[in-house]
């Protein structure tokens, strides 16, 4: 099987959960839900990230999981906002009576301004989730032995952040994200910081198993293109993978063979 047949045809299990398609798409930000729908169509998603704290439940009218095509896409329910591991299990509590899976994204912030992971709080509440049968997804920072840690703990895969929630600066640490990849035995994505399809076929690129975008796409000038080239992105950078690319050399060699060249008559 060639490695296009083998991107074509592989799957990203999570859990009991299969997904063809590696990237996942976060719903927040977008000016209105008609971009949102049309981004998430043509992104190729089969997984959306929804954060439950801000969906108003005890409000009248659609919400927006009535704007997601919940025939193709699972929601993937995920504890933002919390700060602590109290918080986070009752909203993952909360977001498993609504939706009717196990299946969650647990973060757990430190503080409101740097957004970076509580690694004992998400420690905390991950011991507490995989007790009661939760398919726990966990955000972390790009520390090989912490994203080591949850992964014996329990979770079902580790999100790894390329850089801060928000800022688009790409994968800050990528011989991390490397390592993390290279010693997990669950399922590694790449989740926070990703600006741009580069930074998404990067991800890949270093074995990334899936990526998670949401403020790159949601805050595009057009962010219905950006959704496509981020798909176009992550199937790029998984084909680079499956291909085994070349190794990297301190010199220069020459790209055509030099035995057997005819010399010039003089």
């Amino acid at each position: 099987m060639t490695s296009d047949s083998k991107a074509l045809s592989d799957v990203l299990q999570v859990g009991r959960f299969a997904f063809r398609s590696r990237i996942v798409l976060g719903t927040g930000k977008y000016k209105d839900f008609e971009t949102m729908e049309r981004a998430l169509d043509v992104s190729g998603t089969e997984c959306v990230t929804v954060a439950i704290r801000r969906i108003p439940l005890g409000q009248a009218g659609p919400t927006i999981l009535d704007h997601i095509d919940r025939a193709r896409m699972t929601v993937l329910p995920n504890t933002a906002g919390c700060f602590n591991a109290e918080d986070a299990v009752r909203v993952a509590r909360l977001a498993r009576e609504l939706l009717g899976h196990e299946l969650l994204k647990l973060e757990v912030l430190y503080d409101q301004k740097s957004l970076l992971p509580e690694p004992l709080e998400t420690l905390k509440a991950l011991d507490v989730l995989v007790k009661e049968g939760f398919t726990v997804m966990v955000y972390c920072g790009d520390d090989p032995v912490l994203a080591k840690r949850y992964e014996e703990r329990g979770a079902a895969a580790v999100m790894p952040l390329g850089a801060a929630i928000g800022t688009g600066l790409g994968i800050l640490n990528p011989r991390n994200i490397g390592f993390i990849k290279e010693h997990a035995g669950v399922p590694v994505l790449v989740d926070a910081g990703l600006g741009a399809p580069s930074h998404v076929a990067q991800a890949m690129e270093l074995g990334a198993d899936g990526v998670i975008v949401n403020t790159a796409v949601a805050l595009a000038q057009d962010p219905v293109a950006m959704a496509r080239g981020m798909r176009l992105a992550c199937e790029a950078g998984r084909l680079g993978w499956l291909a085994g690319r070349m190794a990297v050399r301190p010199e220069g060699a020459p790209s055509s063979p030099v035995e057997g060249v005819v010399g010039s008559k003089t």
